[in-house]
């Protein structure tokens, strides 16, 4: 009974996306209140019933219930509660239930929390987010129905993929989901703004929080999906230039151009059609990234369904989201005002040149990873575009995305002295050289490009203090005064700091762990010892071990440097005899500024030894230190008081005769 309660929510949420999507923008065009106010309950309608429907399936999950096809075919009766509540989004049809409960949360958000919001527009966004809920649900009931049932029932599941049964995969999905939808909203003020044929700073304030969440999400997302993929995957490595892995990163890229270029509609007013257009693509690249995992077109550990009809109506919702943004660009954006002029070097022309270099950066990787597919698509000859492509192509453009980020925020509005403010960056410059030089003590001259690296790693990170030590004047003025103007200064103003300190710390975990990894990959039998990295690796035994839904062969090798004790390890081969798949778990003993990895291969063909990969990662926990720290530097942004008291406001202007103009309302 309980999922038929789920069927029908959905049912009855896919008629209230409809009122959503019809009334609202309808009662904008005639300047009805009445239908326009529509939008808020049904918004909130809408994710109640989805909720419904999340629940239902969550708790055929839970509670095992093989009467329904879709708790079958992703869980068992023996697996842990964790992997039955993950179960609900490791596969395409509960994936999409979660999608379209975070597609109307958003939408019940901008109804709660839209209220400075002039009516025409925040009806105009409900109902473009309400449209985009509709393609969504269609596609749910039609082609991805959760709620199917099976007569007669079996008595147990085949169980969810064991590479999914990790808490990394638990919590990976939601939060890249979080980001994904996110960028509807900004999608929807987007195509809310080119009806409405006006673009201010008021709108550039309103659409910065909603990007700001996606942003942020999608970051965190990735960077457990990273996580994942280095431990559990037993390679050693932490990213694979993937087309699924990319297809998170080209939204990520094109979302961080956004942001940054919402700033200068919202400071100067400049940059309109650019922002709008950005908005589109971000949301269309999200898109696509759900199109690659669910049309079949992909072989990935990351791709949840291969049925080519789901694939070919999620590239209908793709064409007419897409084509439908970019038509309506193209009709109304010659219409938007121009904005404020400016200096090319200035704060808003550093922040085009971030735009230039993301956009740029977003199709380098984009061409990388669908030119394959198109290739294969036509009949023509199947290629390969791996590590080499992207590292050749998307890191050179990184170089001065990472110069101009330091000495983007010193510039001033509209025209700046570039040598001024180089020259308050010194202490940076310095700290930066005793970092380089810290690493051609410890590594030597080889790779060159690691010393770069390492360079333009500590820039961003040294920069982004150097930015808030110039605004708050330390040690020009007196200490006392100097913190006084710390504590007054904007939460944007620190998060944007801690982002861009987070980025640091990142790109040093990336090329430490890439030039100066050492890895070992050899037959062990125990007893047996290796030497890697000043480190003497001893398996001492392997044993079998059975846990509720699956078998192990459990390792231990223990790891001493210099004849003293560092770590004892347990690499396992694990089993799962419901799916019939051998998955591999690292052991990994992780200290500050390094890794010791180990994991266990298969068992050799005379079967006294066992094949055991040993790594030394130096630095590589930073990357996901690092990611954290950019979370939470956006996190401290979006808690801005702009962004709950001081939202802008469109009053009445006497001078204008009566038209709306955008006034700050602190």
């Amino acid at each position: 009974m309980i999922p038929e309660i789920g069927h029908y929510a959905l049912v009855l949420a896919l008629l209230l996306a409809t009122v959503q999507a019809t009334l609202p923008l309808l009662g904008a065009a005639r300047g009805n209140a009445a239908w326009m106010e529509v939008g808020r309950p049904a918004a909130y309608a809408q994710f109640l019933m989805v909720t419904v429907a999340f629940a239902a399936l969550m708790w055929a999950y839970v509670v095992s219930d093989f009467s329904v096809q879709n708790v079958v075919e992703n869980s068992h009766s023996l697996k842990p509660m964790l992997y039955k509540v993950s179960g609900v989004w490791g596969n395409h049809e509960g994936s999409m239930v979660l999608w379209v409960l975070m597609l109307a949360a958003f939408g019940a958000a901008v109804a709660a929390f839209g209220g400075n919001l002039p009516p025409t527009l925040k009806a105009r966004v409900l109902g473009v987010q309400g449209l985009v809920g509709v393609g969504f649900l269609l596609f749910t009931l039609l082609t991805s129905n959760p709620f199917l049932r099976l007569d007669p029932a079996p008595a147990d599941g085949r169980d969810l993929n064991p590479l999914l049964q990790d808490p990394g995969l638990a919590f990976h999905p939601p939060f890249l989901y979080l980001g994904y939808v996110g960028f509807s909203i900004a999608y929807s003020f987007a195509i809310a703004a080119l009806i409405e044929g006006r673009v201010d700073p008021a709108w550039g304030r309103w659409v910065r929080p909603w990007t700001l969440v996606a942003w942020a999400s999608l970051t965190l997302g990735i960077a457990l999906g990273s996580w994942w993929a280095y431990y559990e995957l037993g390679w050693g490595g932490w990213w694979f230039w993937d087309p699924v892995e990319n297809a998170s990163l080209m939204p990520w890229l094109a979302g961080t151009a956004l942001l940054h270029s919402a700033i200068v509609v919202e400071k100067r007013d400049a940059l309109k059609t650019w922002t709008i257009l950005l908005a589109v693509l971000t949301f269309a690249l999200s898109l696509m990234g759900t199109f690659l995992v669910r049309s079949g077109v992909l072989t990935s550990v990351h791709a949840f369904a291969v049925d080519p009809e789901r694939g070919v109506a999620i590239l209908l919702l793709l064409a007419l989201a897409t084509g439908g943004g970019l038509l309506l660009y193209t009709m109304r954006a010659a219409s938007l005002k121009a904005g404020g002029l400016f200096a090319p070097i200035s704060r808003e022309g550093s922040l085009v040149l971030n735009n230039l270099l993301l956009s740029t950066a977003c199709a380098t990787v984009f061409l990388g990873t669908l030119y394959p597919l198109f290739l294969d698509t036509v009949g023509g000859s199947k290629i390969s575009v791996g590590a080499p492509f992207f590292n050749t192509t998307f890191v050179p453009l990184m170089v001065p995305l990472v110069a101009a980020m330091a000495v983007g925020p010193m510039l001033a509005w509209k025209r700046a002295d570039l040598p001024g403010a180089i020259g308050r960056l010194w202490v940076a410059a310095v700290l930066v050289v005793v970092c380089v030089l810290w690493a051609l003590w410890a590594h030597g001259f080889r790779p060159v490009m690691a010393l770069v690296g390492i360079g333009m790693a500590a820039w961003a990170f040294f920069g982004a203090f150097a930015e808030l030590a110039e605004r708050v004047r330390l040690f020009r003025i007196p200490l006392g005064d100097s913190l006084s103007r710390a504590a007054g200064l904007p939460r944007s103003a620190w998060g944007a700091a801690i982002a861009h300190a987070g980025l640091g710390i990142s790109i040093a975990g990336m090329v430490g762990t890439s030039a100066w990894m050492s890895e070992d990959v050899r037959v062990m039998r125990p007893g047996d010892s290796a030497s890697l990295a000043g480190y003497e690796f001893r398996l001492e035994s392997v044993e079998p071990a059975q846990i509720a839904n699956y078998a192990a062969q459990r390792g231990t090798v223990t790891v001493t440097r210099d004849g003293q004790a560092v770590a004892t390890l347990h690499p396992e081969q694990r089993f799962y005899p419901v799916a019939k798949m051998t998955t591999t778990e690292a052991a990994i003993h992780t200290t500050f500024v390094s890794d010791i990895y180990v994991a266990l291969g298969g068992k050799t063909e005379e079967g006294d030894g066992w094949t055991v990969r040993l790594y030394y990662h130096p630095l590589v926990p930073w990357i996901w230190f690092g990611a954290v720290v950019m979370v939470i530097g956006g996190l401290i942004s979006l808690s801005d008081r702009r962004y709950r008291l001081g939202v802008p406001v469109r009053r009445a202007s006497p001078a204008a005769g009566g038209r709306a103009a955008a006034q700050p309302a602190e």
